[in-house]
């Protein structure tokens, strides 16, 4: 009689923990590139200048410790806020007038030929090329800025639309048109669903940019936004305040690009690694 085989030795399955163990690693290596980075801009400081001079004013521990006055005294929330409000209301106009544009380009093939000359023309002018045009046709103040906002997060809406509607799948098309699906209905269940990847991907590239644009936009002429606090800091020789305010806009910025990439990935059902 054959012995009985014997049951399998269990083993400790590991392949569950390893997309928490690669974004844990992910993190930590992104702390220490940032912690080399300031490290970098400490000894830059440190070594090449002197105690008591300008330039020492730019370093990373003065800008630390002005910020806390800086919020106390400056009201840094409020110009934080106005800064934000700029860039929702820029945005918000790009995606209305961009996103069906570039909808018409993808799915007219001759309105794809006669308007991506054009387009493509007004897309490499440089948005703050339209300052002095903005400030004599809208005024100082918010309007010029929105306009250069929107200007600015025009393009990769478009572009990223039209290339969504040009990737549809054609076999939703066919399959929505078989069953006589009304225009609306095509819409909302074949065109809206196949382009929303492309659009948010857009969206996010429009934040960039807008964060890029924002602040010497709010040199216009604007009493509040965080352009307006570079300025004023610069004329009150105010330069670790100065200092302090280019580190909040940097870590603005970066918390709207990471809350643009969650969305991606919510909505799109990509990967953590995208």
């Amino acid at each position: 009689m054959s012995a009985a085989p014997t049951p399998p030795t269990a083993t400790r399955d590991t392949s569950v923990n390893l997309p928490g163990r690669r974004s844990g690693r992910q993190a930590w290596l992104g702390i220490a590139g940032l912690a080399g980075i300031v490290a970098i801009w400490w000894l830059g400081i440190a070594v090449f200048t002197t105690p008591g001079s300008l330039a020492a004013q730019f370093s990373p521990a003065t800008a630390l410790s002005a910020l806390p006055d800086l919020i106390r005294d400056e009201q840094l929330g409020l110009h934080v806020l106005a800064s934000l409000r700029r860039i929702a209301v820029g945005l918000a106009w790009a995606i209305v007038l961009g996103v069906p544009l570039g909808f018409l380009i993808g799915r007219l093939r001759w309105l794809d030929k006669a308007l991506t000359p054009s387009l493509q023309f007004l897309r490499m002018i440089s948005p703050l090329s339209w300052m002095p045009i903005a400030v004599m046709s809208l005024g100082v103040g918010d309007p010029a800025v929105y306009f250069l906002l929107a200007f600015a997060a025009l393009w990769p809406l478009v572009m990223s639309t039209a290339a969504g509607v040009t990737h549809i799948d054609r076999r939703w098309v066919q399959l929505g048109e078989s069953l006589a699906a009304t225009r609306w209905e095509m819409l909302w269940h074949v065109y809206v669903p196949g382009i929303a990847a492309h659009v948010l991907t857009g969206v996010r590239l429009a934040i960039g940019i807008l964060w890029i644009v924002l602040v010497p936009a709010e040199m216009l002429g604007v009493n509040a936004g965080l352009g307006y606090l570079i300025l004023d800091t610069r004329d009150r020789l105010a330069y670790s305040e100065l200092t302090a305010v280019i580190l909040v806009i940097g870590v603005l910025g970066f918390l709207l690009d990471w809350a643009a990439r969650l969305i991606y990935r919510r909505f799109s059902g990509a990967t953590q690694d995208d």
